[in-house]
């Protein structure tokens, strides 16, 4: 059968499963479906083949299977799945949850920004307003009150007015719309630090919440009730073990069989999965804790610089306090994001509770205490106490590797296959028993194996590779396992519910492994040969020479009576060209005109007449 018409079978059984479920009033999202589908295919005990031909029949009956399960309300172990479905769905990273928290809060802001952008008031009126609906942005965009209370209003205008007067919006509205969103994300930025500043000074900021302590308080109580939780599905985890045991150490027998064992193991799987869960939740909480004091140390030095500026001046310059506002604004921004995810996590831990109800509803609380009368009780730490000091010898088994927390330096962050769990103890009594590092730590196939103690790990190092495959038997029986131990690797066809979630909803065939070859040219380049290349530099010595030498040299040639006469001699001659040459030129030369006065010729009294004479002409070689 091919892949494709395997893969439209699997969707349409996927499909159908959705629909017979909520017709009989059980909402399962496809995710759900998909896995159940899988866990169905698997299980021994259906007898499915997924190497023939898929019969009408055979997806019948495994929709049928599929609704059964998913319908029964009275199963551990359908609620299991269940959990581990919701958490693979709503589970992500910090990183995660803040981008798309960010991308809602910037839909909101959409219609806001686009009715200010789009804007080309002229009117006085319709400058106002446009200046009302900025305020309404900044409050939007701060999430520091709301946006309807006319305090809030007056306190967030009066702030943008000291930073963007009214008059302004002439300069702002023939802006382009890329520089106006910019513009209008510093003022919102700037008039959230103002305010805080203000508050900080008890000068206004009546509406704004206090941050800092609604989240110090809000994580303690978020911490308690996880420990608490985790507590009570440790306790419960513990119970189920002991009753486990004694059960099979015939030290007790319920009444007319009321508990069947296979309900105490999937009761077990489930308080198990669900502490595993806390765990991943209660660290995020505590990264959120760490993040909180970070952002409130560094908020309050940051106000306590802007004092230090700020003092008792009338007037402050722009640039020094308004990189502090900004600041402000990014940092109390910050603690924002830290509520939310403290808010997510929250209502995941509430969310959570519910996939409880099977065996609480099946065996209650005081049932449960009545048939662990003169049981003991053990805690994880106990059990590992009693058996760190039993530890496997590794001189009994010489061709496997051992290792041990005080001899390795990693020994805390090696990734303990199973989740960390015994396997031995999985296959031998299907229980989930923390391993012990002190006991040894076994290397097999690069993987590391801890166990609950001496013997077990003896039983499963006589035989590794078996043991494995009996682990991954019995997740096939019990398939809230193979998320649980993180099995995916071992079953070819199952994966992670994060990947069914990226649209891969149906069976992943093994990769089909063949022979091949590849052929490339001698020269994928084309050679570019050059003849008149040496290598040998004795050679390069031995031209250079000759070359030398011919500048020495003289070509001579003769000619006799035999050659005479037969070869053709070509002269070629010029003919004269016009030329001229000039012998004489012209010239010419200025000298001084004369000036001569005389005085004197009209005579006078005097009876003689006197002639004077004054030459002011001026000299030649001047």
């Amino acid at each position: 059968m091919s892949y494709a018409p395997a893969g439209n079978i699997i969707k349409s059984i996927i499909r159908e499963v959705v629909k017979e479920c909520l017709a009989k009033g059980q909402t399962v999202s496809e995710t759900l479906a998909t896995f159940m589908v899988k866990a169905v295919v698997l299980d021994p005990q259906n007898q499915f083949n997924v190497d023939r031909t898929i019969t009408k029949q055979d997806v019948q009956e495994v929709i049928e299977r599929c609704v059964q399960r998913l319908v029964d309300r009275q199963s551990p172990s359908v609620d299991t799945i269940k959990m581990q479905a919701y958490f693979d769905m709503h589970y992500t990273s910090r990183q995660e949850y803040l981008k798309e928290h960010r991308r809602a809060l910037q839909a909101e802001l959409i219609p806001v920004t686009r009715e200010i952008t789009d804007s080309r008031a002229k009117s006085r009126d319709e400058l106002e307003t446009v200046y009302g609906k900025i305020v309404s942005y900044v409050l939007l965009r701060s999430r520091m009150g709301s946006a309807t209370d006319i305090s809030t209003v007056r306190e967030a205008a009066a702030a943008l007015r000291s930073i963007f007067p009214q008059p302004e919006l002439g300069v702002f509205i023939p802006l382009s719309r890329k520089d106006k969103e910019q513009q209008l994300e510093e003022l919102s930025m700037l008039v959230t630090g103002i305010r805080l500043f203000n508050r900080d000074r008890k000068k206004g900021g009546s509406t704004i919440d206090d941050l800092p302590a609604i989240l110090n308080e809000s994580i303690s109580t978020s911490i308690k009730h996880i420990k608490f939780e985790t507590g009570a599905s440790q306790n419960l985890s513990y119970q189920y073990i002991a009753l486990l045991e004694g059960l099979q150490a015939a030290e007790i027998a319920l009444k007319d069989g009321t508990v069947p064992p296979e309900f105490l193991k999937e009761a077990l799987y489930n308080a198990r999965q669900h502490e595993a869960f806390l765990g991943l939740i209660l660290a995020d909480v505590r990264v959120c804790e760490e993040q909180t004091q970070s952002l409130q140390s560094e908020l309050q030095a940051q106000m306590d610089e802007l004092k230090i500026i700020v003092h008792s001046k009338t007037a402050v310059p722009t640039a020094q306090v308004f990189p502090h506002f900004t600041a402000l604004a990014k940092l109390w921004s910050g603690l924002q994001d830290e509520m939310y995810l403290l808010s997510i996590l929250n209502s995941m831990v509430a969310d959570l509770q519910p996939f409880l109800g099977a065996q609480s509803w099946q065996l209650p609380k005081d049932q449960l205490e009545i048939f662990l009368e003169g049981v003991e009780v053990k805690t994880d730490e106990q059990r590992m106490k009693e058996s760190a000091d039993n530890r496997i010898d590794p001189s009994e088994f010489k061709n496997q590797e051992w290792f041990f927390p005080e001899t390795t330096v990693n020994a805390d962050t090696l990734p303990f296959q199973y989740k960390g769990m015994c396997a031995n103890a999985l296959i031998k009594y299907g229980l989930l028993l923390p391993g012990n590092p002190a006991v040894g730590i076994l290397k097999h196939r690069n993987k590391y194996h801890v166990f609950s103690s001496k013997k077990a790990a003896c039983q499963f190092a006589s035989n590794p590779d078996e043991s494995i495959e009996l682990v991954a038997e019995q997740a096939k029986s019990s398939p809230e396992l193979i998320q649980l131990l993180e099995l995916h690797l071992q079953f070819s066809s199952v994966t992670p519910y994060s990947e069914m979630q990226l649209g891969r909803k149906h069976l992943t065939q093994p990769v089909a492994k063949c022979d091949g070859d590849t052929q490339t040219d001698t020269h994928p380049v084309e050679s570019n040969i050059v003849k008149s290349y040496k290598w040998n530099e004795w050679e390069l010595r031995r031209q250079a020479i000759k070359l030398a030498n011919l500048r020495t040299k003289v070509t001579s040639s003769m000619q006799t009576n035999l050659s005479h006469m037969r070869r053709d001699n070509v002269t070629q001659t010029y003919r004269p060209k016009e030329a001229a040459c000039q012998t004489k030129k012209d010239g010419e030369s200025s000298v001084p005109r004369p000036q001569v006065y005389l005085a004197g010729l009209r005579g006078g009294q005097s009876p003689t007449t006197r002639l004077i004479k004054t030459n002011l002409t001026r000299p030649v070689d001047e």
